[in-house]
C-alpha cells in the first residue's frame, strides 16, 4: 500500500510539474509569440535595422541574435546566430547551424556573407542578445573561425535536446570567453555539453554547469544566474539583471 501510495504521488508530482513547463508554451502561442500557421517557403527574411551600416560605421562589430523557430517549435525555443564584422570590412559574415542543411550526411555549419545580418528568421523579428564593437570585437572575431571549425556535431542535427544551432553558438561562447555570452533560457540546445561530459563552464564562462545529455541540469553563474533544465525547458532566476526565467515565455520582465 505504501509503494502504491508513493507511486500515485510521484504521478501527482510529475504531471504538475508538466503541466507547469508547458503552460509558458502554451501562453506564447496565446498571445502569438509564435504561430501554427504559415508556409516556411514563403516565410519572409527581412533585414531589421539592428545591425549598423558597415559603410558608416568601420569599427568591427559583433553581434548575436535569437529568434523564435518557425511554426509550433517557436512557442518553446530560439534560433541564435553570430554576425560579425571586422574594422573596415564592408559586410557581415554569418555564423550559424541550420538544421536542414544536414540531411544526406552533409554539414549544418554556415558561414556566409550573403544575407542581411539582422535578418528575421522565417517571419520572426530577432532580438539582439550581445552587442560587442571596436578592440574587444576585433579580438572576438580573429578566433571565430577556429572556433567554428573546431565544433564537433557539423554533420549532425537533432531540434530537441541538441546538438542544434543553440549548442553551437553555446560551444562559440566556451570556446571565445572574451565574447562574455549569456544566451537566452528559451536557447533549447544550450545545455548540451560536449564529448559526453556532465559538467562544463557555462557560455558566458561565469560559472559552471551540470547537464545530462542537454535534458536534465543545473546552472549557477553569475551572468546566467540560476537555472534548472528539465526535458530542455529552463526555469530560473537572474539576480544580476532581476527576471525570473520560464519555459515558452522567457525572461520576466524581458531585458532590453
Amino acid at each position: 500500500m505504501r509503494i502504491a501510495r508513493g507511486l500515485k504521488l510521484a504521478a501527482r508530482w510529475l504531471a504538475l510539474a508538466a503541466a507547469l513547463l508547458l503552460s509558458g508554451p502554451l501562453l506564447a502561442l496565446a498571445f502569438g509569440q509564435a504561430s501554427l500557421e504559415g508556409d516556411w517557403r514563403t516565410a519572409t527574411h527581412r533585414p531589421t535595422g539592428l545591425a549598423p551600416d558597415p559603410i558608416t560605421n568601420r569599427e568591427a562589430i559583433v553581434q548575436v541574435y535569437a529568434s523564435r523557430t518557425f511554426g509550433w517549435r517557436g512557442a518553446f525555443a530560439v534560433h541564435t546566430w553570430i554576425a560579425a564584422k571586422p574594422a573596415g570590412a564592408r559586410g557581415y559574415t554569418r555564423y550559424e547551424v541550420i538544421g536542414w542543411r544536414a540531411r544526406g550526411g552533409g554539414s549544418a555549419l554556415s558561414i556566409s556573407d550573403d544575407g542581411a545580418p539582422d535578418a528575421e528568421w522565417y517571419g520572426a523579428r530577432p532580438r539582439l542578445i550581445r552587442d560587442l564593437r571596436g578592440v574587444g570585437a576585433q579580438a572576438v572575431i580573429a578566433k571565430l573561425p577556429g572556433a567554428a571549425a573546431s565544433y564537433p556535431w557539423a554533420t549532425t542535427y537533432t531540434a530537441w535536446p541538441g546538438p542544434n544551432s543553440n549548442t553551437f553558438i553555446a560551444w562559440i561562447g566556451r570556446a571565445i570567453p572574451e565574447l562574455r555570452l549569456t544566451l537566452p533560457p528559451l536557447a533549447i540546445g544550450k545545455d548540451y555539453l560536449p564529448g559526453g561530459e556532465f559538467i562544463a563552464s557555462t557560455p558566458s564562462g561565469t560559472g559552471w554547469q551540470l547537464s545530462v545529455g542537454g535534458l536534465v541540469g543545473a546552472t549557477a553563474a553569475r551572468d546566467e544566474g540560476v537555472e534548472i533544465n528539465l526535458f530542455g525547458l529552463v526555469t530560473g532566476i537572474d539576480f544580476r539583471h532581476p527576471a525570473l526565467k520560464f519555459p515558452g515565455i522567457g525572461r520576466v520582465p524581458a531585458r532590453s
